[in-house]
């Protein structure tokens, strides 16, 4: 039986490397430490949901595509062009719309 700890260690770092990245430039995109990416990545520490959605919003993928046992990260990477997209779009309408309300808010 495959511990859940090896499978999430394992896809994490297929998931990183499918994307040419090194620890550092996921840890930024998660707004986390490189020392937590590698904690991760040897399974030292199990990280926390709110982590593992971080995670999986800076690689692109679900969330449940990091417990996956039997895992091509390049293909599932391919599928989520469109989520990805529409995350993005999400994220920097919430930025613009915080930036409008500061401005509103200086006198």
């Amino acid at each position: 039986m495959t511990n859940i700890r090896d499978i999430l260690a394992s896809n994490l770092k297929k998931f990183r490397q499918g994307r040419g990245w090194s620890q550092a430039v996921l840890a930024e995109k998660a707004e986390t430490s490189t020392n937590y990416i590698g904690m991760f990545e040897n399974t030292v520490k199990f990280p926390s949901s709110e982590m593992i959605q971080k995670l999986a919003f800076a690689l692109g993928i679900d969330p449940t595509d990091l417990f996956s046992k039997e895992i091509d990260p390049l293909s599932i990477m391919k599928n989520y062009p469109k989520a990805a997209l529409e995350d993005i779009y999400e994220l920097l309408g919430r930025l613009i719309n915080e930036k409008i309300q500061e401005l509103e808010e200086k006198p």
